[in-house]
């Protein structure tokens, strides 16, 4: 069997997350032809024979795909098969009749059931490929954990049945084209080496705004809030991919230390220093798009009471010779005032005394609402007046009539050749709940500061600057 055509089991197949966003992945690579799909196994709680199941994805694909193709459908269905049955071993050695060689299979279940799919594949077999040229992988979706603890403890429950080189975490920002190019942008432009240091930079901000609320996941976000849903996982891997050291060569392994070792060098955030290093906040009723919309204590199925934050910023130092002195900062909110997500880097300022105070220059990788890279620099303004203008380079990610991959169609692709360069290693999850468990823990009981909705969040986030750094506001280039 072609290592591109391993049989891909889906535990969890009538789930949310495969009808919205695993399924139309796969359904667009099947379209591309970038994988032909060979067999799709999907597995349930649901008792439902083979037609039904299809008739539930293709209902599903005519909502989230725009180019649905009943052609192209029909020879998709054709390799799909569907099996009911729990997470016992027992049940799960029903999947035998369809696994022979390799295998993927991706747990599309809510994080609780993780433990219990990889030891129950493993308990029937189905973890060990049946020689040495074949594979079985396991994918698993975030959250990694919800503490340090529970992270640890997933690690352990998945050891005795996978080894690291089989298990892919799936973080969906890590396939993203922009962010996969920080990388590409800086380490093959030579002109950035040079100043990629607390020498030149004064700060590095990484933000991920959002208008919306909920939109039906109260279930899941009263319980994790914005530092574990956002800041713990895929900001926090922005963040390494800015601050690592240049890898010697493009493998997996050399990455994952790269990145892991810049986790181990943040500054431990103590808890008498919480309110210096991290903010908590929670909106309130506001206007966003110039609609009136309600506060969270105001969302269905959130109780007035609730201390969850649905806005987080943290101030990150890397204690190495490159970065030492430099702030990191990491910030993500619900209802702000623009959706708007970007890892901007400001330069130190130059001298006061040359052209003005204050003048200093932004690269910003921006990743929504469109994907481009901007340079802010300084030129002069036409006329007789020796005086300064902003002034904003702009390249765009991608020209027009260039082929779109969603972040899920490229690490698809990543599992089935088996690249774990764009999954976060067990070591980097467990460096990443070190850093925000005492902010989690100091967090305990408090109320978040209000922020209304349609703002750029809570006043409290200006406490964190160091010296004359602010903020970007939302969507400026500098």
């Amino acid at each position: 069997m072609s290592e591109k055509n391993p049989t891909f089991v889906i535990l969890g197949a009538t789930g949310d997350l495969t009808r919205r966003l695993l399924f139309p992945a796969i359904y667009r690579l099947f379209v591309q032809r970038e994988w032909t799909a060979n067999q799709i196994v999907g597995y349930a709680m649901e008792n439902w024979d083979r037609n039904r199941f299809l008739d539930h994805l293709k209902t599903n694909l005519k909502t989230f795909v725009s180019d649905f193709d009943e052609k192209t459908w029909q020879d998709l269905a054709s390799r799909i098969q569907y099996q009911p049955g729990d997470l016992t071993a027992g049940s799960l050695k029903e999947l035998q009749h369809y696994v022979k060689d390799d295998a993927i299979f991706y747990l599309g279940l809510p994080p609780q059931l993780f433990a219990d799919a990889a030891q129950g594949l493993g308990q029937a077999h189905l973890n060990q490929p049946p020689d040495p040229n074949s594979f079985r992988r396991i994918v698993i979706e975030k959250p990694f954990g919800w503490d340090l603890q529970s992270a640890q403890a997933l690690g352990r429950a998945l050891s005795p049945w996978w080894q690291e080189d089989q298990v892919f975490r799936i973080d969906h920002f890590l396939g993203k084209d922009t962010v996969q190019n920080v990388l590409v942008f800086r380490f093959i432009n030579r002109l950035l080496g040079s100043i990629w240091d607390s020498q030149h930079i004064a700060q590095v901000q990484i933000t991920y705004a959002e208008t919306l609320g909920l939109e039906g996941r109260w279930r899941y976000y009263d319980q994790a809030g914005a530092l574990r849903d956002m800041l713990q996982n895929h900001l926090m891997q922005l963040f390494t991919l800015v601050a690592m050291e240049p890898p010697s060569e493009w493998d997996a392994d050399i990455l994952h230390n790269h990145k892991a070792e810049v986790l181990r060098a943040v500054r431990l955030i103590l808890p008498e220093q919480v309110d210096d290093f991290a903010v908590a906040g929670q909106y309130t009723a506001g206007q966003v798009g110039g609609e009136l919309v309600g506060g969270y204590t105001e969302e269905e199925g959130i109780k007035e009471d609730s201390r969850t934050e649905t806005y987080a910023a943290l101030k990150l130092y890397v204690d190495n010779w490159r970065w030492s002195g430099v702030p990191f900062y990491l910030r993500s909110g619900k209802r702000m005032a623009r959706d708007y997500a970007e890892i901007g880097v400001q330069l130190k300022s130059v001298p006061d005394k040359l052209f003005g105070a204050g003048l200093s220059n932004w690269l910003v990788f921006r990743m929504k609402p469109d994907e481009a890279i901007d340079l802010v620099m300084w030129a002069k303004k036409p006329g007789m007046e020796l005086s300064t203008e902003e002034v904003v380079l702009t390249a765009p990610y991608k020209k027009a009539g260039e082929e779109d991959y969603s972040a899920y169609e490229q690490l698809l692709l990543d599992v089935l050749k088996g690249d774990q360069s764009a999954f976060p290693r067990l070591d980097e999850v467990e460096q990443s709940w070190r850093i925000v468990d005492p902010v989690l823990e100091a967090w305990k009981g408090k109320k978040p500061e209000p922020y209304k909705a349609g703002s750029d969040g809570p006043l409290a986030q200006d406490r964190l600057m160091d010296g004359q750094l602010s903020w970007k506001p939302l969507g400026n280039p500098s």
